[in-house]
């Protein structure tokens, strides 16, 4: 049986929140996204791919931002005043909250003021899966679903739709990479109950999928 991830090798204290390295700045206010440009949308989709090699490498702020705004910024408004978003969702409800666990902390992406604001002063990063790159890779991204927000959506359905929002998301997060040559990957398999108490989310709030981001290991990729 091929794995197409490595099991077995991840260290039992590697999977524990640890300290931030550098300073846990209670927000991080992100350079303005480019809205224009870049590799054309057919040459993104023919070069999208998932990696499981990562360098440690940190991603700058103007890429992290970047990357932020593609998956679920705003990049409209509309003729009612409202903000639109760069991924959709069920009646514009914007039910999916982007998370950045960072080595210097775990944040909340805020799309309206596009900066990162401070949730947990811990690294969180080795919490977010149970494949030995989590916790190596610079970013991890965790898509959280409020599902407080979907009071006009039945009960039985949020879950669902949640997670079509959430795809869109991830799906726009494979492109900007393929674009800025950045590895990534995309995890379902995550302890829900163990990050969420370590992200302090309310009950209403349910971790749904998580992304790994960062730079190629020694400029290499594999594809799937």
């Amino acid at each position: 049986m091929k794995h197409y991830f490595r099991l077995g090798t991840t260290r039992p204290d590697a999977t524990c929140a640890r300290p931030v390295h550098g300073e846990a700045a209670p927000r991080i206010a992100l350079p303005p996204p480019v809205s224009s440009g870049g590799m054309p949308i057919l040459d993104a989709f023919a070069k999208r791919r998932t990696t499981r090699r990562f360098a440690s490498t940190e991603l700058n702020d103007a890429t992290l931002g970047q990357l932020l705004w593609a998956a679920n910024g705003v990049n409209r408004t509309d003729p009612e005043g409202n903000d639109r978003r760069t991924a959709p969702s069920v009646l514009a409800l914007h039910e999916i909250d982007v998370y950045a666990a960072l080595a210097r902390g775990m944040y909340r992406y805020d799309a309206r003021q596009h900066c990162l604001d401070l949730v947990i002063a811990a690294d969180l990063r080795a919490l977010t899966g149970y494949q030995d790159f989590v916790g190596e890779a610079p970013l991890e991204l965790v898509y959280v679903a409020d599902l407080a927000r979907m009071q006009d959506i039945a009960p039985s359905q949020r879950e669902l739709f949640a997670y079509a929002s959430a795809g869109a998301i991830v799906q726009n997060v494979y492109l900007f990479c393929a674009a800025a040559g950045l590895a990534v990957t995309a995890r379902s398999w995550l302890n829900r109950s163990t990050l969420g108490a370590e992200m302090r989310l309310s009950r209403d709030s349910v971790p749904v999928l998580a992304q790994t981001v960062g730079h190629f290991e020694g400029g290499g990729s594999s594809a799937a």
